[in-house]
């Protein structure tokens, strides 16, 4: 299999580094293929998402993506949106998993966001009285809850909860949540809803009471990372873009252009991505396993600086590396 590999900026660029050297422990059959997107991309080729690297994603059975450095410019396009947009990457997956005794909560929860809608259709005009919209189709609803009802059955997950401001917003989140308990009456999984803003908070307190969460772009954009910070942080937490025909595999965190360079990136949340797309491909066994070397990692005591650890990324990676060839 062909898998196109894109670091993008700052410490997506050692990230990746480190996932490929645990892909190729494992000695998973595939062949990369490397593109370009983001700042840097721009500085030397004058856009942010090249044409060729559309067409390698396409070419390939997956896509691993590192991070991008935002460039808040006037003319910035971000490449992520555009890939999301272009490829019909619909359904957002963020996986916040307690994988260490660091983390602040117990936690195994699964965010489904709809990526393509919302407030993120970028459609803004005026000057000193902006407008923003909000765009909520039934199609889209339709799709996306379906997506999450489905991967809560294929993985034996108990509840789904569908996340909204209907009390507020009663057209367009009114349409979602209705939407939802119309698809969940065809499912034997329990499911109810809740309010965004109490969704925030019982994150905090009881955060047991979620499963997975199913809602729309900038709800779950923003729930994927406070629930993150209760795993230990961003760098922890993997996730992919899915769609009928292309998916991309990235970790939540972005390019933290602050410590590039510095070799003291965490790059957990990109080998999870990796282990992510390595279930998707069929190939469960080596997923299982990453997530299995990780956790005696961390067992050990083997932590990278962000949650307060003395090994560096490569180290870090060597010590995953070392426990893999033990498990293999």
């Amino acid at each position: 299999m062909k898998i196109c590999v894109i670091a993008g900026d700052g410490i997506g660029v050692e990230v990746t580094g480190s996932c490929l050297d645990v892909l190729k422990t494992l000695h998973c059959d595939f062949d990369f293929v490397f593109a370009d997107a983001g700042l840097g991309c721009y500085r030397k080729h004058g856009t942010y998402l090249p044409e060729d690297t559309v067409e390698k994603i396409k070419t390939c059975s997956a896509t691993l993506f590192g991070a991008v450095t935002t460039d808040y410019s006037n003319d910035y396009k971000s490449p992520v949106l555009t890939m999301r947009k272009n490829l019909g990457l619909y359904a957002n997956l963020r996986i916040i998993k307690s994988l260490h005794s660091r983390c602040m909560k117990n936690m195994d929860i699964v965010v489904v966001r709809e990526n393509t809608e919302g407030i993120y259709v970028q459609r803004e005009r005026g000057k000193n009285r902006v407008i923003a919209e909000n765009v909520v189709s039934k199609k889209a609803s339709e799709r996306i809850i379906k997506f999450g009802f489905e991967y809560a059955r294929i993985n034996k997950r108990k509840k789904i909860t569908c996340v909204h401001k209907a009390n507020v917003l009663k057209k367009s989140d009114g349409m979602f949540r209705r939407i939802f308990y119309e698809i969940a009456d065809g499912y034997n999984i329990n499911a109810d809803d809740c309010l965004v803003d109490a969704c925030a908070m019982h994150l905090i307190k009881n955060p047991e009471k979620f499963d997975v969460i199913v809602t729309m772009n900038l709800y779950g954009d923003i729930l994927s990372d406070e629930a993150a910070a209760l795993v230990g942080g961003l760098g922890f937490v993997p996730g992919a873009n899915i769609g009928e025909d292309y998916m991309i595999f990235e970790p939540a965190h972005g390019s933290a252009p602050d410590i590039a360079g510095k070799g003291i990136a965490n790059p957990t949340a990109m080998i999870m991505s990796g282990g992510m797309m390595l279930e998707y491909l069929g190939m469960n066994k080596e997923s299982n396993i990453i997530e299995k070397a990780l956790r005696n990692v961390f067992e050990k005591g083997v932590f990278t600086p962000d949650v307060n650890g003395k090994h560096g990324t490569k180290r870090f990676t060597k010590e995953v590396i070392g426990e893999i060839k033990q498990l293999i």
